[in-house]
């Protein structure tokens, strides 16, 4: 069952005069609890396609579809209420607020919904304890390292419990031992969770983790080079 299906997308920047084509007419199926690594040069529209399954950016034209929701042709009200129940992005800079603890910076997605404090923290102790970091709910990103302030970021991505966990370079800045304790992770929680993960990454030992590789060059899926064909997931 396709999680994630994307039909006839084109995706066009403008930067001053100048028109930029990423997609032209990009169809793809990313099966529910799959673990898929985006991979391909810088330009090639990687993290492009990541903000468009998340609703972070809209096609110019086509459709993005997550769950059976057309994410596309969501206004942004309907779009933030969706992605908080379905969807938890995990950005390479880790993106947590330095004036709050982990324990509060994993419980920031979860204030926007009707949860009582009581269950918003029982939620937030359960993703804290999933990344192995129980014993630094209230430590502050500077007092925790490269790999534990990612693992937080994770935790705080996971916490809804959305079906999809979408990641963008999540090993980029981090040393060897922590790319391995976040590739573990990220296995577990689709092994063991049966979570759907997406990842963009340059990094090969995070493709060979994944148990689906989608390579991107100029806005097409290729394979050993060679446009991949509709039944390995994209159309050129």
């Amino acid at each position: 069952m396709a999680l994630v299906e994307i039909r006839d997308v084109h995706k066009t920047f403008h930067r001053d005069a100048e028109r930029i084509d990423v997609f032209h007419g990009l169809s793809m199926d990313i099966e529910q609890g799959t673990f898929t690594a985006l991979m391909g040069p810088s330009g090639s529209g990687k993290s492009t396609l990541l903000n468009l399954i998340a609703g972070l950016d809209k096609p110019t034209s086509g459709t993005v579809r997550v769950g059976g929701a057309d994410v596309s042709a969501m206004t942004p009200a309907q779009l933030a209420e969706w992605r908080s129940r379905n969807v938890g992005f995990v950005f390479q800079s880790f993106n947590l607020l330095p004036v709050l603890t982990a324990f509060q910076n994993v419980e920031l997605p979860l204030l926007l919904t009707r949860l009582s404090k009581r269950e918003r923290e029982e939620r937030v102790r359960i993703a804290l304890g999933v990344v192995g970091l129980d014993d630094r709910l209230y430590h502050y990103p500077r007092q925790l390292s490269g790999g534990q302030e990612q693992r937080v970021a994770i935790a705080r991505a996971v916490v809804a419990d959305p079906t999809l966990i979408l990641l963008d370079e999540p090993t980029g800045q981090l040393d060897a031992k922590s790319s391995q304790e976040v590739l573990a992770l990220l296995g577990r929680l689709n092994t063991e969770f049966n979570k759907t993960v997406i990842v963009v990454t340059h990094d090969p030992q995070v493709a060979t983790r994944a148990k689906r590789q989608l390579h991107l060059e100029k806005g097409t899926f290729v394979e050993q080079g060679q446009p991949a064909s509709v039944t390995a997931g994209a159309a050129s």
